[in-house]
């Protein structure tokens, strides 16, 4: 079998593929000798496969994750009119990417580099590989770190499925009542929460809402100082269940001290949501409460109902726990009813 070195000197000394021979030379720049080699499908000593000329080699990616290393490898096959008339096209040769098996949605996506409107544009008469392989390998990471994330939340799932029930208090009843441990992440048995909360500060918890895997669950609580916040939101944070979620105190809270108005959120990683709380308090006009709202990310991206779970997880515990009465759109719900009798 033909060294990468070989295939280069071959192409070089072609005129018309000096081009691909100069690419070729980058590529080994930037990826390293040991990533390159030639590619035959069969099994002849040259890499230049004569199908009318074109030339394959295949390259090893290093994807961009947490993890110590994760490769991919990625056949390149040049046609005898790259680069003047003609593009490359790329194609997965992993049928797996770590311990996942590649499917036919990413296996299509990197054989359709350039010829997507999403991937790379070719221009007649400019090398593109680079910019083919370095989308491919975006395309990989992406679909990993998403596998990655479905294998842990399904195994956070099973070992939650494991507590046949808990003990969740009632806030109405002061009793216990039983909960099925089915696949609400924020039910795993817990040590109590240990960080100091200040005196008299009761926090009020939602039934947490369901959508494809992902739960959201609203807190709230009456707060009469700006002071009083930060130690509210370390003593959640010390709850074992709430700080394991992806994003545990998207918040939001408004005081009034005196005459003035003390209001401030947090998104807390789930980018604008904390406005999107804020604005809630503002609409229903809700002053000296804390409100936050608990995400447990499932591995399946929900786009924007994420935010409408959250304001709904919100106004759940705003209204369990008493916070909406005597708010504006509680009297004008009362007064809407009165005028329709």
């Amino acid at each position: 079998m033909a060294t990468i070195d070989e295939l280069v000197a071959e192409l070089s000394a072609d005129p018309e593929r000096e081009p691909v021979a100069s690419e070729l030379g980058v590529l080994q720049s930037i990826y390293g000798d040991d990533a390159i080699k030639p590619w035959s499908s069969n099994g002849s000593s040259s890499p230049k496969n004569r199908e009318a000329g074109t030339v394959r080699y295949e390259v090893v990616l290093t994807l961009a994750t947490d993890d110590e290393e994760v490769q991919c490898n990625v056949l390149i096959s040049i046609p005898p009119t790259y680069p003047s008339a003609a593009a490359p096209q790329l194609q997965l040769l992993s049928r797996y990417i770590g311990p996942f098996g590649v499917d036919h949605a990413l296996f299509g996506a990197v054989l359709r580099t350039y010829i997507s409107s999403e991937g790379v544009e070719w221009v007649a008469d400019n090398v593109c590989v680079f910019d083919g392989l370095e989308w491919a390998k975006e395309r990989c990471t992406e679909w990993y770190n998403t596998k990655k994330s479905e294998k842990i939340a399904g195994e956070l799932l099973r070992e939650d499925e494991k507590n046949l029930a808990v003990n969740v208090p009632d806030v109405e009843e002061g009793k216990d009542k039983k909960v099925s441990g089915l696949h609400e992440q924020w039910e795993e048995t817990s040590a109590p929460i240990s960080a100091n909360i200040p005196q008299g500060i009761v926090i009020i918890e939602a039934e947490p809402i369901v959508d494809r895997k992902s739960v959201f669950v609203g807190r709230a609580c009456r707060v009469r100082d700006p002071s009083q916040v930060p130690l509210i939101l370390a003593h959640l944070m010390s709850d074992r269940r709430i700080a394991r979620a992806a994003h545990p105190i998207i918040s939001a809270w408004r005081c009034r001290v005196g005459s003035v108005m003390h209001q401030d959120n947090d998104d807390d990683g789930e980018t604008a949501a904390g406005g999107r709380l804020a604005h809630l308090l503002q609409i229903l006009e809700v002053n000296d409460v804390l409100v936050v709202v608990t995400r447990y990310f499932g591995g399946i991206h929900l786009g924007p109902d994420r935010f409408k779970h959250i304001n709904q997880a919100a106004r759940n515990a705003l209204e369990l726990g008493g916070f909406l009465d005597g708010s504006a759109t509680d009297t004008r719900k009362k007064s809407s009813a009165r005028a329709r009798k």
